[in-house]
């Protein structure tokens, strides 16, 4: 069946609304979009469990400022907001999706609309829709940072340093007591442009047109998202992020020790000497020169040895101090790891102010640098499985919003499988895995005067877990009473 559809004065538009399929025996196999009010994402109910009892949509709406009309308010910054989060949490990158998603009862109920259906407010401007559009959801991602005097000239405003303490803080109240140590995991990563966005530049070393966002890690939680361009370094606006950071740590954890680790990008100068002065710790990766090379000549020829008699790879280190030329203030400890690869040489350096008392030349490559390496799998969940890198706005600020707008939901999905999941097969999912398995599930809603009603699929496999994590959400929070 084909029905027709208006677009301006002469043009019409066929939509099918049945579709035939291959029979079965004698019997026709049709279908269309007539199903009412079900849902792909009943794991949306898990969802809203876990972002009521932590108030992270009312404390991320607490950074904004909403200068609207309240008289024709129809979705709060706080409704707008988790709409956007939770979208992306689903699967949903683009606000095209929510002119369709509008009409989820499942997602309204948990973005917090009293009436989800929307039946109510037909008489209003959204004509029955019980979330926002794609339209409205966009002028909120063109919101402007507060500047002193000019609020009358915006609708809506955000205090971009309330963002950024709000990861912190999620952080920090993670933890029933401080922990001895931490680390600070800094990172860059390239972020494609396909257009002509404010602050795209060409990176030669990815070969692309692009940002630059920092990041700033400990474990799997995520303290810091910075849009930055591809004209500067990725160690630029390192130190300030850490000023902002560690000060905030410090206020609540002031006797915690920090480490900072990061690759050779950030293997600065002023990174180091900023730790050194504020009683911090670093061990950073350093680019190898001839030098350095030279300084483990007779280590690599050993390790070539060892590889040679034993047909397998080799490495031996040496700890050593070191001084550049030019760039660094004075002389620091340097860990050279020299490796052979039964065909080739591989040296690598590293470079810290940690004692060898402490961590000794291999224990501080392999068991405390090396590790970095999980904080790249938590950037290419947040930039793949999350959208960071949705970065299409115009304008950079709105990509930075778009970016922080991911990282909540990273923020959340991180809380999920850290209470939620825990003890579950799920407990390490990727972010993929667990919108699969877990959130992707159907769902019908049906809501009278009395109740709302959320019928799930009864061929879901995985009902074991979902009632588990369901116990585990109400069991974290009657604790966290």
């Amino acid at each position: 069946m084909l029905t027709t559809q208006g677009y301006g004065r002469n043009t019409t538009r066929c939509i099918r609304t049945e579709f035939d399929f291959q029979p079965a025996g004698r019997r026709r196999v049709e279908a269309a979009f007539d199903g009412g009010r079900v849902s792909s994402d009943g794991g949306l109910l898990l969802l809203r469990e876990l972002t009521e009892s932590s108030g992270v949509f009312r404390d991320f709406a607490s950074c904004f400022r909403d200068h609207r009309d309240p008289s024709r308010v129809e979705h709060t910054v706080e409704e707008l907001l988790a709409q956007r989060v939770l979208g992306l949490l689903c699967g949903y990158e683009d606000l095209n999706d929510h002119d369709m998603l509008r009409d989820d009862a499942l997602l309204a109920l948990a973005v917090g609309k009293i009436d989800p259906t929307g039946e109510q407010r037909k008489r209003e401007r959204d004509r029955g829709h019980a979330l926002a559009g794609k339209s409205t959801l966009n002028r909120l991602e063109l919101a402007k940072p507060t500047v002193a005097g000019d609020e009358r000239y915006k609708k809506i405003s955000y205090d971009d340093h309330g963002i950024q303490r709000l990861f912190v803080d999620t952080f920090l109240a993670a933890h029933d007591r401080p922990p001895a140590e931490i680390v600070l995991d800094l990172d860059a990563t390239d972020d494609p442009v396909h257009g002509k966005q404010e602050g795209r530049f060409f990176h030669g070393f990815y070969d692309s047109y692009c940002y630059l966002p920092l990041y700033v890690f400990c474990g799997d939680f995520l303290l810091g998202a910075a849009l930055n361009t591809a004209d500067k370094q990725p160690v630029s606006g390192a130190v300030e992020e850490l000023e902002r950071i560690v000060s905030q740590l410090l206020a609540r954890w002031p006797d915690v020790r920090i480490i900072v680790r990061g690759d050779s990008g950030f293997c600065r100068d002023e990174v180091m000497r900023w730790c050194e002065e504020n009683g911090l710790f670093f061990v950073l990766g350093l680019q190898k020169n001839s030098r350095l090379i030279a300084e483990i000549e007779g280590e690599m020829k050993q390790a070539r040895a060892i590889s040679e008699q034993t047909g397998k790879e080799a490495r031996v280190f040496k700890d050593f101090r070191y001084e550049t030329n030019r760039t660094w203030s004075r002389e620091r400890r340097v860990v050279g790891k020299a490796e052979y690869t039964t065909d080739k040489e591989n040296p690598r350096f590293v470079t810290t102010n940690l004692s060898p008392d402490e961590y000794d030349a291999r224990s501080l490559y392999e068991d405390l640098y090396c590790a970095r390496g999980d904080m790249e799998n938590r950037i290419k969940e947040q930039q793949l499985g999350l959208f960071a890198d949705r970065t299409s706005a115009h304008t950079l600020r709105a990509n930075q919003l778009r970016l922080w707008l991911s990282s909540v939901a990273y923020m959340i999905l991180n809380e999920l499988r850290r209470i939620a999941l825990a003890g579950t097969e799920l407990a390490h999912a990727q972010v993929s895995t667990i919108r699969t398995r877990l959130l992707k599930i159907g769902v019908v809603v049906t809501a009278s005067v009395r109740r709302i009603r959320v019928s799930l699929s009864s061929v879901f496999p995985l009902q074991h877990v979902w009632w588990r994590v369901l116990e585990n959400l109400h069991r974290h929070h009657v604790m966290r009473r």
